[in-house]
């Protein structure tokens, strides 16, 4: 598999925030690039590009129907991505490293977190779905935002509400944000995502 095409920001100095976003299945590594910007000033951001096309829509990973992963592409494009992220990081001496993903971009960004814990100091998944039971692993330490509606039909509440609860019982400091909508992305919710990132500005 060749390496991602990605979009890069400028950081603020060699110690800014490595800021990676994610984009859901049909964005493209523009989607939330500009936000990320608005969301952690100074970061370094790094917006790759899916490289799974679903009839033309670019994904991180390939699935077999809605909600039903292909666990064994999962866990290649999991590697790939790791090693991603890690040359990145390796590249200048970030004060923290930071992932938001939505939708196919969080279930990405929170498969990476179960396979590599100590990849992200914090994250933001928006409307992630994980249909399966991800491993215990050690996230003390590590700060997660959750953020979902009520009424998602792509990802359900019941399962929402048990990765909230992977990640507090795994030791993370986790945050559960609702709204009363759907899978759609809302003002309150990006608002939630910036309070929770204030911190991380360079």
């Amino acid at each position: 598999m060749a390496d991602y095409v990605f979009r890069e920001g400028a950081a603020a100095d060699a110690t800014a925030p490595l800021f990676f976003v994610f984009h859901g299945t049909g964005g493209d590594e523009n989607q939330f690039f500009e936000l990320a910007g608005q969301l952690i000033p100074g970061a370094r951001i790094i917006a790759p590009r899916g490289d799974v096309s679903e009839g033309g829509a670019l994904r991180y990973f390939r699935r077999t129907g809605e909600g039903v992963y292909d666990m064994a592409d999962l866990a290649q494009r999991v590697d790939k991505m790791a090693a991603f992220v890690t040359a990145r990081r390796a590249e200048g001496a970030p004060s923290a490293v930071v992932g938001l993903g939505y939708s196919n971009g969080a279930n990405i960004l929170a498969a990476l977190q179960f396979a590599a814990p100590d990849l992200f100091d914090a994250s933001v998944l928006m409307h992630p779905l994980i249909p399966f039971k991800p491993a215990a692993v050690d996230f003390s330490g590590r700060q997660v935002l959750i953020t979902a509606g009520q009424r998602d039909p792509m990802a359900p509440a019941a399962m929402t509400q048990s990765l909230n609860d992977y990640f507090v019982a795994q030791g993370a400091a986790t945050k559960l944000f609702w709204h009363s909508g759907g899978h759609e992305l809302r003002n309150e919710e990006l608002a939630e995502a910036q309070r929770f990132l204030a911190p991380f500005a360079a």
